[in-house]
């Protein structure tokens, strides 16, 4: 079940009895008929803080909420874009492999370096499809940092930024240490074509070590 914290009263309650008491009326049926299921949800909202809302039913939620996994947004791994961006492109470049013309597509470093930039607020499904456009129209086997800056969509600037994460259950200040310290490398690299020694001094460094060790920490790609 997707969107799992979006479903309405009316379908928790539905759903709940369910679960309850393992049987289920299909649609045109004069009977009830037993089941045996087992629910694997998804959801992008903290459902805790629904319940406390009165959106979500506390009974549904421990009902469901057995194994659960957290995946933190892209932003906040990004260690694993690179490997991620590579998966996803590899999906690109098999579903495209059948049309007539198309040559499989590799990411330049550089592109590489901008994919690292971007927060991604649509998280995977907006990295895949900005791959997919960026291979699209790329007119030669590698996917440029133009190409992806042109497959990018400008995004909207909100109050929901860096200094205004919520104190929710995820919060980490390393992680926002982490996200601030990623942009300023990042920047300073490009705005010195990535001189190790002339960022790092930008950066306000002692010594150009440090930086290198972020440059591994983070996985950032420099010619």
């Amino acid at each position: 079940l997707d969107e799992f914290g979006e479903l309405p009263k009316s379908a928790q309650v539905r759903l709940l009895r369910v679960l309850q008491e393992n049987t289920v009326k299909p649609v045109g049926a004069t009977k009830e008929e037993t089941i045996d299921i087992r629910i694997i949800a998804a959801t992008n909202k903290n459902l805790n803080s629904e319940i406390a809302k009165g959106n979500f039913r506390e009974d549904l939620f421990y009902r469901v909420a057995v194994g659960v996994l957290n995946l933190p947004p892209l932003r906040e791994r990004v260690g694993d874009l690179g490997i991620l961006s590579q998966h996803l492109l590899d999906e690109v470049n098999k579903k495209a492999s059948t049309q007539t013309g198309y040559k499989d597509k590799k990411i330049s470093i550089k592109a590489k370096n901008l994919i690292l930039k971007q927060s991604w607020p649509g998280n995977v499904r907006e990295l895949y499809s900005t791959l997919l456009r960026a291979s699209l129209w790329s007119t030669s086997s590698q996917i440029t940092d133009k190409d992806l800056q042109d497959a990018l969509f400008e995004q909207v600037q909100s109050d929901n930024n860096i200094l205004s994460k919520p104190f929710d259950e995820h919060f980490k200040i390393q992680d926002v240490i982490d996200e601030l310290r990623l942009y300023y490398v990042n920047r300073a690299l490009t705005d010195t074509n990535n001189s190790i020694t002339k960022a790092a001094k930008l950066l306000g460094l002692s010594n150009y070590q440090t930086l290198s060790q972020w440059i591994e920490k983070y996985n950032i790609k420099i010619t």
